[in-house]
């Protein structure tokens, strides 16, 4: 019997049973996040076998680190460095995987797989971002919800992680109820017609390029998403604010500040942020203003915007890339997670905004937000490996969205592709694109070039490498269309790459 972690477990289940958000958030603004960073530093190098070899491999004396300055001179954890270079156990608390009860896998973005361990405890405070998107956007303390799981099932974290967090803030009073077909759109569909007329809002929780497809699917059937009040719980990548507006005409969803929220997660440790109606004011107001976006993402197209909870996940930015420190089934500290990005205060941010002439509090609380969180911003563009180089221009999968989403062209696609750069006749290089055709369309030449100019637009407008860079008779990329759940290029069932 595993006492200590029963233990642990109680306690974690009694402080979410009985500690509102708007305590929780209370107690933690009295906290200091760098106090609370250093004191899981210490109890890492004191429990965590592998941590503590690895500060004596770099010299370090744990017992010396006191300040924000001896946090910050810490060796940062990585995947070769550390997760790849210890095994499993050593790097849970007291060298024993017991200390947790069930295990997700990674994607393996990177190419190798890995493990991570995870209690309950780890659960429920994750739940928390879960409760915010609910509470504050969806008002599920107060509307009969029904929750439907369209991640991946299986070892992956998205399916089985966001189920039991779901069920936690069922657990705690929400009425929602939780059904989980999974990433099989027949099962979905079947669901949903069945159950969502019986509740005041449906909730579907799961990557976008999939739920548009369901949606889509859905319109072909003749299914009434606004008759259903349909929400939506995103994660997995980037998407453009003309992809959140095109889905709200889609599915009926008449409130962009509410009707949505991403969550900027990965299998490491769960959920890190969440976006906010405040954070999506934000992203809205800049999404037709480049400029203004480049001056405060240092780039013109939008990255991915969330608060998060300092004394939970605690974020720092190193040579324009994000680092976090936070207790897990493996407890991180300075964990380099390859994610390019930043960190904005959230006086700075709306210092800023208010500059170019916008008030995102305003605009929250004028669409309705269940509460305004005054929680720190960070961005994120994504991991620079999904890019191509073309001509020494960089391409991000976000760059191409934008000319896939323009209404002349997102009737006739889904929104995924498959960019790569390859070798034409006489050794020239071409920016071929693959892109997939929505269900029940067929593809043309005219189709070819109206997507062909529709991405080359977009992309002249969000990056000026690629106009700079790329010769004018290189720039316009060739595009190649399959049918939906083309077994080459997007097959049914498999974690979508959009570059090759």
């Amino acid at each position: 019997m595993n006492e200590a972690r029963r233990d642990r477990v109680r306690a974690a289940f009694d402080a979410f049973l009985g500690t509102s958000l708007d305590d929780l958030f209370k107690a933690h603004r009295a906290e200091d996040p760098v106090t609370r960073a250093l004191d899981l530093f210490h109890e890492t190098a004191r429990d965590v076998p592998a941590y503590g070899a690895f500060l004596d491999e770099h010299g370090i004396d744990p017992a010396r680190l006191r300040t924000r300055e001896d946090f910050e001179r810490l060796p940062l954890l990585t995947k070769d460095g550390y997760l790849r270079k210890y095994p499993l156990a050593s790097r849970c608390r007291k060298g024993d995987i017991f200390t947790s009860d069930t295990i997700a896998v990674s994607s393996g973005s990177t190419g190798e797989p890995t493990f991570w361990p995870r209690s309950m405890a780890d659960e429920l405070t994750i739940a928390r971002r879960f409760e915010q998107i609910f509470a504050d956007s969806f008002g599920s303390p107060n509307k009969r919800t029904l929750a439907v799981v369209c991640f991946p099932l299986g070892t992956w974290v998205g399916g089985m992680f966001t189920t039991a967090c779901v069920r936690h803030l069922a657990s705690k009073g929400h009425p929602i109820f939780t059904v989980t077909p999974g990433n099989v759109k027949a099962e979905i569909l079947r669901v949903v017609t069945a159950l969502a007329p019986q509740f005041e809002q449906t909730v579907l929780l799961g990557y976008p390029p999939f739920l548009k497809d369901v949606v889509d699917t859905g319109i072909a059937a003749g299914i009434p998403w606004s008759e259903y009040a349909i929400k939506l719980v995103l994660a997995g990548e980037v998407f453009t604010e003309q992809w959140r507006t095109l889905m709200g005409e889609r599915a009926g969803m008449k409130q962009p500040l509410l009707d949505s929220a991403s969550l900027y997660g990965t299998a490491d440790a769960g959920v890190l942020g969440n976006e906010t109606p405040v954070s999506i004011a934000i992203r809205r107001f800049l999404a037709d203003r480049p400029d203004d976006a480049r001056a405060i993402f240092g780039e013109a197209r939008l990255p991915t915007l969330v608060q998060f909870d300092p004394c939970v996940r605690y974020f720092e930015e190193h040579e324009g890339t994000l680092l976090f420190t936070g207790e897990n089934g493996v407890p991180l500290v300075r964990y380099h997670i390859s994610d390019r990005g930043g960190v904005i205060p959230f006086d700075a941010m709306m210092a800023r905004m208010r500059a170019l002439g916008c008030d995102p509090i305003c605009l929250a609380q004028e669409a309705g937000a269940g509460a305004i969180r005054e929680l720190p911003f960070v961005y994120v563009f994504g991991r620079s490996h999904f890019a191509i180089s073309y001509f020494g221009a960089n391409v991000f999968p976000e760059m191409v969205s934008v000319g896939l989403e323009q209404p002349e062209v997102a009737p006739h696609v889904t929104g995924k592709f498959v960019m790569q750069v390859v070798t034409a006749s006489d050794q020239n290089l071409e920016l071929a694109i693959a892109v997939e055709l929505a269900t029940g369309r067929e593809g043309s030449a005219e189709l070819e070039e109206r997507v062909a100019r529709s991405i080359l637009t977009h992309l002249l407008e969000l990056d000026s490498e690629f106009g700079a860079y790329v010769p004018k008779d290189r720039q316009r990329p060739r595009i190649t269309l399959h049918a939906a759940g083309d077994p080459e290029w997007f097959p049914v069932g498999v974690k979508h790459r959009y570059s090759r």
